[in-house]
């Protein structure tokens, strides 16, 4: 799993029992086990830990008993509250119950609600030759991978392609902001027929050019479309990314 990439999508919380132990966490701990995954994922990504310092997870074995703090909430925004439930939410397990909640930025979080690229399309000449320096600019240090690579390296190397795409792109490129009522088949065309059969209704004209107005722009919707899709079907990767 490669954290790094499901983190960076957004406001992501990753809570659970994750059966790993560290001073870091829990101050109890006398031997770190299984934590070191965790402490790069959290140190890669500027996660907060959010706990109240008391145990999680109680156990017995052999008559002997103890507790530990297993059970972590991360997040990539603010936890404003994480705290063990009281005893009558107790479910029999012997790992506590916990709450937490975390702080949210309603612009940003909006924002998060659209997908965001860029108009491939729309760049001109000297906009590619600027990508294609800037690309050059931040490949040139990066090792090439051979045969022998892992698979861990080739995650790194898609993770690291696509944050240096994305900067390359953020630097050179136009944005679109593409949410549910996006249509990629909208142009001027369409927008302007669509003005002025609403120009004719609010004047309640009943006139000629009032009668073509709705068939032009059903018309013009059509043939945009039908291009848009021949489009997609000659070049499935599109024209903007």
């Amino acid at each position: 799993m490669n954290w790094q990439r499901v983190i960076r999508q957004g406001g992501t919380v990753l809570a659970g029992d994750f059966n790993a132990h560290s001073k870091r966490w829990d101050r109890r701990c006398q031997v770190q086990r299984d934590a070191v995954l965790w402490d790069g994922v959290i140190d890669e990504n500027g996660l907060e830990i959010g706990h109240d310092g008391r145990p999680t997870h109680h156990w017995t074995r052999e008559d002997h008993e103890g507790e530990s703090v297993i059970d972590l909430t991360l997040a990539n925004r603010p936890i404003v509250k994480s705290t063990i439930l009281a005893d009558d939410h107790a479910t029999g397990s012997d790992h506590e119950v916990i709450e937490w909640e975390v702080g949210v930025d309603r612009k940003e979080e909006a924002d998060h609600e659209r997908v965001v690229g860029w108009n491939l399309a729309a760049m001109t000449e000297k906009d590619a030759e600027a990508a294609e320096k800037l690309w050059r600019e931040l490949a040139k240090e990066r090792a090439q991978l051979d045969a022998e690579c892992t698979e861990d390296e080739v995650e790194q190397e898609a993770a690291w392609c696509q944050e240096a795409m994305s900067s390359v792109l953020e630097a050179t490129a136009k944005k679109i902001r593409i949410c549910a009522r996006s249509k990629r088949w909208w142009n001027a065309n369409i927008k302007d027929r669509r003005r002025t059969g609403g120009r004719e209704r609010r004047r309640r004209r009943n006139t000629e050019e009032a009668a073509r107005a709705k068939p032009e722009l059903q018309k013009s919707i059509w043939q945009s479309k039908r291009t848009m899709w021949g489009d997609y079907l000659r070049n499935p990767r599109g024209a903007e990314g």
